[in-house]
């Protein structure tokens, strides 16, 4: 549906993975978070000290692995 939604208004659509981890990883320095659990909503890295929200850091980087397609 969402390749359609791009295509109808000449959007470029880029696929990702569907198992690309976009949760563990700090969308800012990009230490990966193994500690992370899915009942785990916030959290701050450990490398570089950054407070993300899970949902909001997947989405960084989600966007970050289409850009980078």
């Amino acid at each position: 549906m969402l390749r359609y939604k791009c295509e109808k208004h000449k959007r470029h659509f880029v696929q990702i993975g569907r198992w690309t981890a976009t949760s563990k990883p700090c969308s800012n320095c990009g230490f990966r978070n193994e500690n992370l659990t899915l009942s785990d909503r916030r959290w701050t890295c450990s490398k570089c000290g950054r407070h993300h929200d899970r949902d909001i850091n997947a989405a960084i980087n989600i966007l970050q692995a289409g850009i980078a397609a």
